[in-house]
């Protein structure tokens, strides 16, 4: 099966909606202030999807992952969080979410740092945007930057989620 014919089969048996998490991590932001978790809702929901869970929560390894756990464990397959992916001392998604990844998915964050590049330049190597699988549903840890965010789900996440969502299901 050809790549073009491997997407379709993918578009054709994935679900139609997909429900999902959007976790944003900050010690400063609030549902009322946090444009980039709303940007993460909107786009999701404009691709047809149900958003069933919706917080922010400070930068905190163990409540991190105990947010993560516990979307996947109520079933949701792809859980978007923002914040905490850079290099200052609070930062501390990476750590917390790539300790609970199952398997990676290194390219995710090359391409997007590679776009974000494209965009900002040299800071771009900054993030530590990254993605990967835990029990059944896919995650992607994405900047705080409402722009980043943007770039992320236009350019990456929502054009493959069909295809990322069958793989995953599919097993």
């Amino acid at each position: 099966m050809g790549h073009q014919e491997h997407e379709q089969r993918a578009r054709d048996e994935a679900p139609a909606r997909i429900p999902c998490a959007v976790l944003t991590i900050s010690d400063t932001r609030t549902p009322e202030t946090d444009s980039s978790g709303a940007e993460i809702r909107a786009a999701l929901t404009r691709a047809g999807h149900d958003v069933v869970r919706y917080t922010v929560v400070r930068d905190e390894p163990e409540q991190i992952a105990g947010l993560v756990r516990a979307a996947a464990e109520a079933g949701c397959k792809l859980i978007i969080t923002n914040g905490g992916t850079g290099i200052a001392r609070r930062d501390s998604t990476f750590e917390a979410i790539d300790a609970l990844l199952e398997k990676r998915l290194p390219g995710f964050g090359e391409l997007f740092r590679m776009l974000s590049y494209q965009e900002i330049g040299p800071a771009a190597m900054l993030s530590r945007a990254t993605a990967g699988t835990y029990s059944g549903a896919l995650i992607f840890c994405l900047p705080g930057s409402t722009n980043a965010v943007r770039l992320a789900m236009e350019r990456l996440i929502v054009p493959q989620l069909a295809h990322l969502v069958w793989e995953t299901v599919r097993q």
